[in-house]
């Protein structure tokens, strides 16, 4: 079974950069995988995709993050991160990762902008 882990939120101010982690246990990085990472703004609302990584570190970013993120996976640690910079109130949300189709979702870690 696949579990995610996510970690490292918590509060930033405008404008200077976040990373978050995603640790994943089970046997998932032995499987080729692309691993995602989604956010939700509020409770209800949908959640949306932010960017993935493929597992030869091809990477894809959502329009709304693109120039300002980086997602980058340590094999060594199944671990994938995600770094924004530059970042804006929208950007407050709570993080997740998984893969596609997702499987159980995490706990995700909670991200807040203050401006």
């Amino acid at each position: 079974q696949v579990h995610f882990v996510e970690s490292g939120g918590g509060l930033v101010q405008t404008g200077r950069s976040l990373i978050v982690s995603c640790t994943v246990s089970g046997t998932i990085f032995d499987s080729p995988s692309a691993i995602y990472w989604h956010r939700q703004q509020a409770p209800g609302k949908q959640r949306e995709w932010v960017a993935r990584v493929e597992p030869g570190g091809k990477t894809n970013y959502a329009n709304s993050v693109n120039g300002r993120a980086t997602i980058f996976r340590d094999n060594t640690k199944n671990t994938v991160y995600l770094q924004i910079h530059s970042v804006k109130p929208e950007d407050s949300a709570m993080y997740y990762c998984n893969t596609a189709p997702a499987r159980a979702w995490g706990q995700g870690t909670q991200v807040t902008v203050s401006s």
